[in-house]
C-alpha cells in the first residue's frame, strides 16, 4: 500500500516543502503557546483557578 503512496507524491512537483512547512507552522504554534502561558500573570491564574468555586453559594439557593 506504501509503494502506491510513494510513487503519487514523488510524482508531484514541489511536494517536498510542504512537511517542511507543516513542521514550521507546529513548532511556531507551540513556541507562542509556551511563552503566552509563561508570561501569563500569576494573579490572573489563581483568579481563574478559583472562577469554578466563586458561585457555589448562590448555586445552592435554588
Amino acid at each position: 500500500m506504501l509503494k502506491f503512496v510513494k510513487h503519487n507524491l514523488e510524482s508531484i512537483a514541489g511536494i517536498e516543502i510542504y512537511p517542511i512547512i507543516s513542521l514550521l507552522i507546529f513548532f511556531i504554534f507551540f513556541v507562542g503557546l509556551y511563552t503566552w502561558v509563561y508570561t501569563y500573570k500569576k494573579d490572573k491564574i489563581e483568579e481563574l483557578s478559583n472562577l469554578p468555586f466563586s458561585g457555589e453559594d448562590e448555586n445552592n439557593t435554588i
